[in-house]
């Protein structure tokens, strides 16, 4: 495979770029190589510089369940544009999509559009710590909520301890509040709030996490939650920033059945354009500015180009679509299991809907330690062997790959044939020489800065 153009661009971009990217884990340095610029995009494919061909399971890190391009969806948004790409006054089209939002996901009484997930997650966290007059939350380990400052915190030595920055130019005191618990571990979450009694505004959580990987929520642990934090007076806050829309039309709550108090969206919410959202409670949202004294604000916040995105992908959500895209889920999650397993490589793959990771590892996945238990070098070496044979992964260990409605049963029996071949190749190569120590990094949500452990 010819990737000489893209060597270039990358050199070109590294010159004016930090890093040559703007977002770090697209440098492909969890990997090994350089990135591939690409130039297109369609359906299940992209293109790159150099003319290769690639089937996509990035699908930019989740919005595009449609797939890349839709024709119907590019004839909108030409239309939309033509109206106008921005106004920074209301339009119809975000009373529209709020509207469809609310539909779908109830628990959103009142919505307010933002231009992406941490913005949603971090205004989120200020209405709680208003409403509650209390000023720190608590996070889980490896659970991503965007860049801002505080949620750039992992744990130390326990689930007591409070944060420490992971980020150089994150203050002490911006992440004191930040408390860490352990994704589903009950028991380290009423240690937190012991702990720290009558100070917790808000639990966040990814009620399926997809930024250590996919790791499902185990049974109970969400509805245990919402015990906890009605007990405790916190407010519960779904980031469903990957699985809203994804796993189902009213996201990972409706499948749970329990209902938070504010929730964070993002991704589909914006049919591939940038958007986020952050909903909830009347009574907690009418806290925000201008309504009450919360504020926040943006200048392309409900961007008309967004809302018809957003609109059009929504509206084509149906039973059809989700039971399609399980299967073939299911399809993909199996083979590659059976590829390793074949080749004698250990892995475990965990699978919920459309969302999958291969985790290089011999022991059942469900939290962060387990999953940065992972093999990151056989990941890397996987990874190069699927790209060579026109597959692309997310590159890095630590993402869910993603499914679309563009992607056919051809494609993931292809998909399955390219694995069983790398697989061999990773046998080959671990019988070729002694194993050796390996550091794990863990990128987050393609667009948090690498966090090494």
């Amino acid at each position: 495979m010819h990737t000489s153009r893209s060597r270039q661009l990358f050199s070109r971009a590294s010159r004016i770029l930090p890093g040559g990217v703007d977002s770090p884990v697209r440098a492909f340095s969890a990997v090994g190589g350089g990135p591939l610029f690409i130039t297109r995009a369609y359906g299940s494919r992209l293109e790159d510089v150099d003319g290769n061909s690639f089937i996509d399971y990035v699908m930019s890190w989740g919005p595009l369940i449609h797939g890349h391009a839709p024709r119907d969806l590019v004839t909108a948004l030409a239309t939309a544009a033509r109206r106008g790409t921005s106004f920074g006054a209301p339009s119809p089209l975000e009373v529209e999509l709020a509207e469809r939002v609310r539909q779908l996901m109830p628990s959103l009484e009142r919505v307010r559009f933002v231009n992406s997930g941490t913005e949603a997650a971090m205004s989120a966290v200020r209405v709680a710590r208003a409403a509650t007059g209390r000023e720190r939350f608590v996070k889980f380990q490896g659970c991503y909520h965007g860049h801002a400052d505080s949620f750039l915190v992992q744990a130390g030595s326990g689930a007591l301890t409070l944060g420490v920055p992971t980020s150089p130019g994150v203050t002490r005191g911006a992440s004191a509040d930040t408390l860490i618990a352990s994704y589903n571990d009950l028991e380290s979450v009423h240690r937190v709030f012991d702990a720290n009694r009558d100070q917790v505004a808000a639990l966040i959580v990814e009620p399926i996490a997809g930024n250590m990987g996919v790791v499902p929520p185990a049974d109970g642990f969400l509805r245990a939650l919402r015990e906890v934090c009605t007990a405790r007076r916190a407010l519960l806050i779904f980031d469903e920033v990957i699985s809203g829309f994804r796993v189902a039309p009213g996201g990972a709550q409706a499948v749970s059945g329990v209902r938070p108090d504010l929730t964070c969206l993002g991704k589909i919410i914006g049919g591939g354009l940038p958007v986020g959202a952050y909903g909830g409670r009347a009574d907690l949202m009418a806290l925000v500015a201008p309504a009450g004294p919360v504020y926040q604000a943006g200048t392309l916040s409900g961007n008309p180009l967004a809302m018809t995105a957003g609109l059009w992908c929504l509206d084509r959500l149906k039973p059809r679509l989700y039971r399609d895209l399980a299967a073939r889920g299911a399809r993909l999650a199996g083979g590659l299991a059976a590829a390793a397993r074949d080749a004698g490589v250990a892995l475990q793959v965990n699978a919920v809907g459309s969302l999958v990771t291969p985790f290089f590892t011999d022991r059942p996945v469900r939290d962060y330690a387990s999953a940065t238990s992972a093999d990151t070098d056989r990941y890397a070496r996987f990874f190069r062997g699927m790209i060579a044979r026109g597959i692309y992964p997310p590159p890095s260990q630590f993402e869910a790959w993603f499914l679309s409605a563009a992607h056919s049963v051809k494609d993931v029996d292809r998909t399955i044939a390219a694995a069983r071949e790398a697989m061999r190749e990773i046998k080959r190569h671990d019988g070729g020489q002694k194993a050796l120590p390996r550091r794990v990094r863990k990128t987050n949500g393609g667009h948090g800065s690498p966090i090494s452990t």
